[in-house]
């Protein structure tokens, strides 16, 4: 009998093993999922308050690989007033001993502010996306669990996803995103989020991500519209719907546009 048991337990021990590698194989082909080299695009900001109130911002999305461990974006604002030239500009390193750089130009103040890693659990723009949303996700600072195979329905047709649950591995990482887990649909046939759940670390609060459309532009998957929404419990605090369009993937693009130079020119 006893033996009997070891047995089972080896199994169960090794079962778990074998998922925790699928998780992490997945989550490392969704990273290295072809993205282009370089994207520039038109992007609709709508905020959505607990009221149904609505607001639009405008902005002109720029992104380049510098090369294989470095991507450089900027971000313009167009419009309403209110926001007009403010720009942002993010270093995005995959070096893990080098922390990613981010950079706002408020042009009220005619003043360039230097995002703290301490700030960057905060709202990006009064949206329901953070600084660290606005940066890809190192993978060796998270634990990966795959919970299940499974379908997300949509009107264009049924996703058949990965669940995979989504743990950091150091209190740093908490700090500085702001999540305490997260629970990720990736698509199988193209590896790309589709859903995400984010547990916050502080108010009890739940954030619901999900990828409206995407769309294959020149061989390359993108998100045309994702929303983000925060909860507390069952009430809706706010949300946010980010639109794409006017897509263009692996153009040519000067480098002085990812300069502190650049974002307080403005385009």
């Amino acid at each position: 009998m006893k033996r009997l048991f070891l047995i089972i337990l080896s199994m169960v021990l090794s079962g778990a093993s074998v998922a925790d590698n699928t998780a992490r194989e997945i989550m490392e082909k969704v990273d290295a999922r072809d993205d282009g080299d370089s994207m520039i695009s038109t992007m609709q900001m709508t905020l959505i308050d607990k009221k149904g109130k609505q607001r639009n911002r405008q902005m002109r999305t720029y992104s380049k690989d510098i090369n294989a461990n470095t991507e450089h974006k900027t971000i313009f604002f167009l419009s309403p007033s209110d926001v007009k030239n403010t720009a942002f500009l993010t270093y995005d390193y995959s070096d893990d001993d080098k922390d990613d750089d981010q950079w706002m130009y408020l042009p009220a103040l005619k003043k360039t502010k230097r995002i703290p890693a301490s700030d960057k659990d905060s709202a990006f723009m009064g949206s329901d996306f953070s600084y660290a949303d606005m940066t890809d996700k190192e993978l060796d600072d998270y634990a990966f669990k795959l919970i299940k195979e499974t379908v997300v329905k949509r009107k264009t047709g049924n996703e058949k996803v990965w669940v995979i649950e989504s743990t950091p591995v150091s209190q740093s990482v908490i700090d500085e995103t702001g999540y305490v887990k997260s629970t990720l649909y990736i698509r199988q046939d193209n590896h790309m989020l589709t859903r995400a759940k984010f547990y916050l670390k502080k108010a009890s609060r739940i954030k619901y991500m999900d990828v409206l459309s995407m769309k294959e532009i020149d061989g390359i998957w993108v998100a045309m519209q994702t929303k983000m929404t925060t909860k507390q419990g069952r009430s809706t605090l706010h949300k946010t719907i980010l639109s794409n369009s006017d897509v263009q993937i692996n153009v040519a693009i000067e480098p002085d546009m990812f300069t502190i130079r650049s974002i307080e020119k403005g385009l």
